[in-house]
């Protein structure tokens, strides 16, 4: 992926909350083109449009009962089943862990530019 898809897709990946929570399953075949990432128009846009994905998912999540959280939920294509897991744990491991991933890619990225890498998880070898 180029800067800006990826970009776009981390920005995406807070809405896959409320699709594990409000759907049984997803079907790879039937999303396609819907999962591929694009550039975001502007620096400004890319940080509203995750902060909206983010506070979607937040409500969504706080909402939640137990019961929800541990019903299964699936990852398939076609007829096949990839895997089926606990609400919860597919959240943690489709979603999160997917965003921790892609952001790691991010920060490359922005080596690469060199630009400053944030703080991710405290200081960086770009802060004083």
């Amino acid at each position: 992926m180029t800067l800006g898809e990826l970009s776009g897709h981390l920005t995406d990946i807070p809405m896959w909350c409320s699709s594990v929570l409000d759907m049984p399953s997803l079907d790879l075949g039937e999303v396609g083109d819907r999962l591929k990432a694009k550039s975001p128009g502007s620096g400004v846009a890319l940080l509203e449009h995750f902060d909206r994905r983010v506070s979607t998912a937040r409500a969504r999540l706080v909402k939640s009962t137990d019961a929800e959280l541990l019903a299964p939920w699936a990852l398939k294509r076609g007829t096949q089943e990839l895997f089926t897991l606990p609400r919860i744990s597919a959240i943690r491991t489709f979603m999160m862990n997917h965003l921790i991933h892609h952001r790691g890619q991010l920060s490359v990225y922005l080596r690469l530019r060199d630009i400053a890498v944030p703080a991710i998880y405290g200081p960086t070898a770009d802060e004083p």
